[in-house]
């Protein structure tokens, strides 16, 4: 029997005691859903559902696209694509420039100071290392999906995010959420912040005792097919992969790579692993079951995010047959998690949608094997040769405070004390970026702030700028063309493939249908909305997807 079924079996018999699967629920479906799951799949290029569609089984991917709806048109309608800015667009149905989180990480001038989306040192940890659990989703400025149904019935609805990175967990779930956890790599174990609650529940505490993350690190990762059959992917060994600890071909003997100099476990290897996500989902159905969730008049929401995966790009690439197995185990998991909820809560009461936090994009040497344009943007070298021609235009200086994500910073003080105007400033930096191979546009502040873009390239940078947090100046590279970085997870680029992700609707009143025309990931908190009868996220700006119920 293959490990991941075992994971599941274990996984029933050990949440048996708390549940019983003789349910008496009628199977007409509820008014409206008595449970909403939201998947979010770390780094799942649209591709993939059918790429690997041959490898996977029945009640998975498949169940999804063949029993529900599916959207083959859905994409983020911005530039920058990391988890934390794809989690908070689809919980509250808003672009970046409104709900505020516009990339992972973003300088603060007048702090002088790099902050993070979720980092929080108001809070504290509870149930883990001292730094890992400080966080909140103070940052996010608008209200999620979550919030808005906690609203509408005096907080009566659960809402809960899964995860094993902070900021998929608490930006999906939202500001009133009763509660976030996710992993802490120096404890093997969830945690969550003291935002949320004081104590963890005593199931989380139970779940961790367990120490199921040490488990799984005492396994070894195999292929779940020859590997002649993965015919998808890149051979085994290849030149695009760095791998785990030097290490970049089956088998992985997890239990001596994840043991440090100390012989210390190193958890986070987990989620350079498949079992990262079958860890994710054994909390999730502990959630469900242990918090009673879909079973009263008031509808509960838990969103989940397997966040595995792009670890394991990062590691191996996008085409890596390591990727490719991941994908094929998530869906087993996925088939044990869905045959849970249809006879813990039932299919009919439970509405379920499945989509990506953005996609990830082609390795340019790897493109360039196929003679397709491409290359990396060395944004260190560009940032010095620009130090050198603002210094010799405008004197000696620190003139560039910041780069994140395709953003300058500029230093605003100095450039106001050279009684410089700004917008001048702003336009030499962009000019002189486009020099640049691989820089198709360099778009300031000004600009954006001026100008009101209707589509396009620069409609997507308009999504996603917002004036008090974004750079100076954004840039946009040339499809193919990628940041020079240390990891095989690119996923910052405006090609499509960043941008297209599945969008996957199942259970409840979902028909069987396609729907083919352009969808944007902001339109899946009002269609929620919708059905749920409560207001729209406060910021949202997408649209009902009526075919989803038709």
């Amino acid at each position: 029997m293959k490990k991941s079924r075992i994971s599941a079996l274990l996984a029933v018999i050990y949440f048996l005691p708390v549940i019983s699967f003789s349910q008496d629920y009628q199977k007409i479906p509820s008014e409206k859903p008595k449970l909403i799951v939201g998947i979010v799949i770390d780094q799942m290029r649209y591709d993939f559902i059918y790429r690997f569609w041959n490898k996977y089984g029945d009640g998975g991917f498949k169940k999804m696209v063949q029993e529900g709806t599916h959207c083959k048109n859905a994409s983020f309608q911005y530039l920058i694509n990391e988890t934390s800015v794809g989690h908070a667009t689809i919980s509250t149905g808003a672009l970046p420039s409104n709900h505020g989180i516009i990339a992972s990480n973003w300088y603060v001038s007048l702090q002088d100071k790099i902050i993070n989306c979720v980092e929080d040192d108001r809070y504290s940890t509870v149930g883990g290392s001292y730094e890992s659990g400080r966080c909140s989703p103070s940052k996010l400025l608008v209200s999620t999906i979550g919030d808005e149904l906690k609203l509408s019935n005096g907080s009566k609805s659960k809402v809960i995010g899964i995860a094993l990175d902070n900021d998929a967990a608490i930006l999906s779930a939202g500001h009133s959420a009763d509660y976030a956890f996710w992993f802490d790599i120096k404890t093997g174990k969830w945690i969550t912040s003291s935002f949320y609650t004081d104590s963890l529940p005593s199931w989380v505490n139970e779940f961790n005792n367990k120490d199921i993350a040490r488990l799984y690190l005492q396994w070894t990762w195999e292929p779940q097919f020859p590997l002649k059959e993965y015919t998808e992917s890149l051979p085994d060994l290849n030149m695009f992969e760095k791998g785990i600890n030097g290490k970049s071909v089956f088998p992985y003997d997890l239990k001596r790579l994840s043991l440090s100099r100390n012989n210390q476990i190193n958890y986070e290897l987990i989620k350079f692993t498949p079992f990262g996500n079958s860890f994710t989902k054994d909390l999730a159905i502990a959630a469900i079951a242990n918090e009673n969730l879909g079973k009263d008049e008031y509808t509960d929401i838990l969103t989940i995010g397997f966040s595995a995966n792009e670890y394991i790009s990062r590691a191996f690439s996008a085409n890596s047959i390591e990727m490719e197995d991941a994908f094929i185990r998530l869906d087993q998991e996925l088939e044990h998690f869905f045959s849970f909820i249809e006879e813990f809560v039932g299919s009919e009461n439970v509405l379920i949608y499945l989509t990506a936090d953005h996609g990830v994009s082609y390795n340019p040497d790897y493109l360039d094997a196929f003679r397709i344009p491409s290359g990396e943007f060395n944004h260190n070298a560009t940032l010095t040769l620009l130090a050198s021609y603002l210094n010799i235009l405008y004197g000696e200086g620190d003139w560039v405070k910041h780069y994140y994500a395709r953003q300058i910073y500029l230093n605003h003080e100095l450039i106001e004390d050279a009684r410089i105007p700004l917008d001048e400033f702003q336009d030499k930096v962009a000019t002189f970026l486009l020099q640049f191979e691989g820089v198709t546009n360099a778009v300031t502040s000004h600009t954006l702030q001026t100008t009101s873009f209707q589509d396009g390239i620069f409609r997507k940078i308009q999504n996603g700028y917002h004036q008090k947090r974004s750079g100076d100046i954004i840039i946009s590279l040339t499809p193919g063309w990628t940041e020079k970085n240390n990891n095989n997870s690119l996923y910052n680029s405006s090609a499509t493939g960043d941008n297209h992700v599945p969008l996957l609707w199942y259970g409840w009143k979902i028909g069987r249908s396609t729907v083919l025309r352009p969808v944007s990931l902001t339109d899946i908190a009002p269609t929620l909305a919708f059905f749920l009868d409560i207001s729209w996220p406060n910021a949202s700006s997408g649209e009902i997807i009526l075919e989803v119920v038709r």
